[in-house]
């Protein structure tokens, strides 16, 4: 059969695999893939759900409710928030807005595996430095990789799938060496995990004022457990955040994700509960797993990462035979989502196993 003449590909898209999502579980699995939150919404965000707006009419493009909440929240004007489908959309539009051909983003690597699709779609380079020899921001390298060329550098804090954090001394530092006409995106995914008090908090620390550069992104779909509607916020400068409120997707905001946004913010104090319990299971689960003898990162977000290097496929077998679904980056390691209590007991079985 003769095939079809197809419309032409940019070879940069064509040559990159798309975004792929965590491994699902059967009915008797765990899903420890995808860093969800394993707990079930709290009745009182069921019962916002229950009364969004009806679904035949358009939602509030802007968001205006959730970000006039999230501006009383942080003490900051509504026009300094920005609300979208998820964080990660917020990283497009903010890339989309800055950079273009001939420019570079500059990112950690190992690091959040959408970073390196974000410079190729907006038709910029990206600038990979590797981690250190701890799991960590090389800052120091990653100041050293910006160039008269760079527009955008993205720091992800606690880092996605290694664990550890960025300390607030060392970003300060960094911030400091980096232009100011540079856009620093501090990725904030699982700032509500962390425990480390030296550790950066882009909010707390105001450093969207302090540096007018910094955008600081935040998620309701890990701590919040809100994954499955995408929702998220970015907080900077107005005039920072119109490029992504320009290169968004109009409209991409559901009612029932801003609804359920403003009722998990006024259930913050029940939700921070659950949060300590998933913090005391991922401590558990990471000195299990040392105890051992793995070599885990001092991990600060929901998830522990497994050096498994050249033995990844097998490894994860091993975790899918067990009914475990766990994320595998092919000849580096394992990332481990903090799921259930009955899991742990689990993952912890099959990891000795495997040593």
């Amino acid at each position: 059969m003769t095939e079809p003449l197809l419309p032409r590909i940019r070879p940069e898209i064509a040559a990159l695999p798309p975004y792929r999502q965590g491994k699902q579980a059967g009915a008797n699995a765990f899903k420890l893939s995808s860093n969800e939150n394993p707990f079930e919404p709290l009745p009182s965000v069921l019962e916002a759900l229950a009364h969004t707006a009806p679904i035949n009419r358009y939602p509030d493009a802007t968001a205006g409710a959730l970000r006039a909440r999230l501006g009383e929240k942080h003490g900051i004007a509504a026009d300094a928030v920005h609300v979208a489908a998820g964080s990660v959309s917020i990283l497009y539009q903010l890339v989309l807005g800055t950079a273009s051909v001939g420019d570079e983003v500059v990112y950690a690597w190992r690091s959040f595996e959408a970073y390196p699709g974000l410079p190729l779609v907006a038709g910029a380079t990206g600038v990979q430095v590797p981690l250190d020899a701890g799991a960590r921001h090389d800052l120091d390298a990653m100041a050293d990789a910006v160039t008269e060329r760079t527009r955008v550098v993205i720091v992800c804090t606690p880092n996605n799938p290694t664990g550890p954090i960025v300390t607030s001394a060392e970003f300060a530092s960094f911030v400091a060496r980096i232009p100011k006409d540079v856009l620093v995106i501090l990725d904030e995914a699982y700032a509500e995990f962390v425990t480390d008090s030296e550790a950066v908090d882009g909010l707390k620390e105001r450093l969207f004022e302090k540096h007018p550069n910094v955008v600081v992104l935040r998620t309701f779909s890990k701590a919040f457990g809100l994954a499955g509607l995408r929702i998220g916020y970015a907080i900077g400068h107005p005039r920072v955040l119109d490029a992504a409120r320009t290169t968004g997707i109009p409209l991409s905001v559901t009612s029932a994700a801003e609804r359920a946004a403003i009722a998990s913010l006024d259930a913050e104090d029940e939700l921070r509960e659950r949060v300590a319990v998933i913090v005391e299971r991922r401590t558990r689960l990471a000195e299990g797993l040392r105890a051992q003898g793995w070599d885990v990162p001092d991990t600060q977000a929901n998830f522990v990462w497994l050096p498994t290097g050249e033995h990844t496929d097998e490894a994860a077998a091993a975790f899918d035979a067990a009914d475990l679904m766990v994320r595998p980056f092919a000849g580096d390691g394992i990332r481990i989502s903090v799921g259930e209590e009955e899991s742990i007991d689990r993952v912890l079985q099959v990891a000795a196993a495997l040593r």
